[in-house]
């Protein structure tokens, strides 16, 4: 009855459903249809997509990026990086990658990083005379970063669903967000340089030593998660529940938050995660009536009588042409949970290593948050700017090439983002 679980999913979808609820009710029909297995399948597999230890660690890292916005943890990160790269030319955007950079090695949620550094920043790039489409590029590129630099909440779906090291994907992570940083801040020089603008203030060593004073304390989160992770100290999740106690001293510490504000916090991120949850749920039975019907095993065969799986290269030119189409109109969660299994059996099929598999998957979606219709970071960034989306959009075509280099980069060249986890975690290798 795979017509029924199809046809049904387009036709919903069309009629503007949400993506979760056309998951779930398109395989509760095609079950319904199929008559040979009985309803209970479908609370039973929500509860199996749902009893997954890894993914609590979504909905802590979710509270660390609201609480890091409330309690001056993103004002004192943006200090520290203003002082370390605002003197260069185009100083404000160098900060606006550097900061996001810093905020991803801490939360991993990319629209906390665009909604907090963003309405901070964009309306000092504008008043500093920064082309408001540049601006609003800049801003949401950079919050990209969130889902590449460890922690990474779509690495810790993909890792719950491919039954892969989380810790392990964390790490293929490290180099290509270090190379997409690196490579939009020199394109912000460029920029800067061609306008004239930046240069926003002198070096001071004074300045500089003042702001790391202040946001040291913050610093060490990336250092405690990432290290206690790689030595084995903890796994992903308590490390999500350790981030979220460290913040909350911060936010005493820093006395910027108020208890009425810190249950606000607790409050958005849980219905933010309820959402999450839901779309695991939908994913969870969508991906087992795909596998009742050996869908992923047929792609593989299709894809292997075609001569497909012969070529590497081809096959990971196919999954980034899916992903970037996919995550254009849809989350990456359940775009992760409701693919992973067909392009999982056809990276074993073709011999390619799950975890650099894994991070092309996760760096190609990363680009869906800042492509319209569905690109939530753009979406946020333009708003902050006022700036109108088809403008916006525009102006993001050079990051949209420098993050798809990158992709590329990771494709050609495995050792260059494998090398970090084959030194640090070789069992998992």
């Amino acid at each position: 009855m795979l017509w029924v679980l199809f046809l049904s999913f387009i036709g919903l979808c069309l009629i503007r459903v949400p993506i979760a609820f056309a998951m779930f009710i398109s395989s509760t029909l095609a079950i319904v249809f199929e008559g040979k297995v009985p309803l209970t399948i479908v609370v039973q597999r929500i509860w199996v997509g749902l009893n997954n230890f890894p993914l609590l660690a979504v909905p802590f890292f979710m509270v660390v990026g609201q609480l890091m916005n409330e309690t001056g943890i993103s004002r004192r990160l943006l200090d520290f990086s203003d002082s370390l790269v605002g003197h260069f030319r185009g100083g404000l955007a160098h900060v606006n990658v550097v900061v996001s950079m810093i905020f991803a090695g801490i939360s991993g949620v990319s629209s906390a990083d665009t909604s907090g550094i963003g309405s901070v920043l964009i309306p000092a790039q504008l008043k500093a005379g920064y082309p408001a489409g540049f601006t609003v590029g800049i801003t949401a590129a950079s919050s990209t970063l969130g889902n590449i630099i460890p922690p990474s909440l779509m690495m810790i779906i993909y890792g719950a669903t491919a039954g892969l090291s989380v810790g392990g994907l964390f790490l293929t992570g490290i180099v290509p967000g270090i190379l997409i940083g690196i490579l939009q801040i020199m394109y912000s020089f460029f920029i800067a340089y061609k306008l004239g603008i930046g240069g926003d203030h002198k070096f001071s060593f004074r300045r500089l030593w003042k702001n790391l004073k202040m946001a040291v304390l913050a610093l060490f989160i990336p250092i405690v998660v990432i290290g206690g992770i790689v030595m084995g100290v903890f796994t992903a999740t308590e490390a999500s529940c350790i981030t979220v106690l460290y913040a909350l001293i911060l936010a005493f510490i820093y006395r910027e938050a108020n208890i009425k504000q810190i249950y606000g916090v607790f409050k958005t991120s849980l219905g933010l995660f309820s959402l999450s949850l839901f779309c695991v749920a939908a994913a969870s039975l969508w991906g087992w009536v795909l596998a009742y019907y050996n869908i992923p095993e047929m792609a593989v065969a299709y894809l292997n009588s075609a001569g497909m799986l012969a070529s590497k290269t081809l096959v990971f030119l196919t999954v980034i042409f899916i992903f970037l189409v996919v995550g254009t109109f849809m989350d990456a969660i359940p775009a992760i949970i409701i693919l992973q299994p067909i392009i999982g059996s056809i990276a074993a099929g073709a011999g390619i290593n799950p975890y650099h598999m894994g991070i092309v998957v996760v760096l190609t979606l990363a680009i869906g948050l800042i492509t319209p219709p569905y690109g939530l970071c753009l979406l946020i960034a333009a708003d902050l700017a006022k700036l109108p989306i088809v403008k916006a959009t525009r102006a993001m075509i050079p990051f949209y090439i420098i993050s798809l280099i990158v992709v590329f980069i990771a494709v050609y060249f495995p050792d260059l983002v494998l090398w970090i986890p084959r030194i640090a975690m070789p069992e998992f290798m």
